[in-house]
């Protein structure tokens, strides 16, 4: 890939949820998807109320450190342990935990790309090597975007989730380029701006999903961000712009 900025741009990496598409009901509906199947296929299923599920997510944590930034290991584990809790054995609810996961992730895949997205990704990708970094657990090839993308890194256990380094580093790594020849384009003011400004990257907030929300985000991370974006566009149609501009 050939920089369109006079400064070396070679690499932009990208956050997903509420950057390329709104992901504002799509958690809740796969939340519901799977709780129907639950019901059908595990009948003695109870849900458990805020203070039960307070209590098993520090129980796994305590056990499981690495569920803080796998976002799905802890989801299956919450609906497995939520299972045993209902009186299932552990191997049948280990397998029922995992067919339930698998509701959850074809319905959380069912997002609709920013009008914007493609035509904007498409151009971008003849000048700069593209990349997807998420907390989340959408996988871009799912919905099409692998020909944009040259690779994506998502957050788990060996991979810490934004705004931590690990990402960031990793990316700059596999692209071989210094951070200062990288943007990092995002929603989230701390996770992704942040994030990606102490990694030494230039960052663009991406404000194209009014009053974004992380539903499924992990927890723990400060709301208030200590660094500001290098740049902010309001729409996707602004990108090409802001980033040559940033050479």
């Amino acid at each position: 890939m050939t920089s369109a900025g006079g400064r070396g741009i070679r690499l932009v990496t990208f956050d997903l949820d509420d950057t390329l598409w709104r992901i504002e009901g799509v958690i809740q509906r796969a939340e519901a998807q799977m709780r129907e199947w639950l019901r059908e296929r595990a009948p003695n299923y109870r849900e458990p109320d805020a203070a039960e599920l307070r209590a098993i997510q520090q129980a796994l944590l305590e056990t499981h450190p690495g569920i803080q930034h796998d976002i799905s290991w802890r989801r299956e584990l919450i609906v497995r342990a939520v299972l045993e809790r209902s009186g299932y054995a552990v191997s049948e609810a280990g397998k029922l935990a995992a067919e339930a996961f698998v509701v959850f992730l074809n319905c959380r895949h069912q997002v609709r790309l920013l009008p914007d997205a493609p035509g904007v990704l498409g151009r971008l990708r003849r000048h700069y090597t593209l990349a997807a970094l998420t907390n989340g657990n959408a996988d871009y090839r799912r919905l099409g975007l692998g020909r944009y993308f040259a690779f994506g890194y998502r957050a788990g256990a060996e991979l810490a989730s934004k705004p931590a380094p690990d990402m960031f580093e990793r990316a700059l790594a596999r692209a071989n380029v210094e951070p200062e020849q990288a943007v990092h384009v995002g929603d989230h003011l701390v996770n992704d701006i942040q994030g990606a400004a102490d990694a030494g990257m230039a960052t663009i907030w991406a404000r194209v999903v009014p009053e974004a929300t992380s539903p499924d985000a992990p927890g723990g991370v400060v709301e208030t961000p200590s660094r500001a974006p290098s740049a902010t566009i309001t729409s996707l149609r602004e990108l090409p712009a802001a980033v040559a501009a940033l050479g």
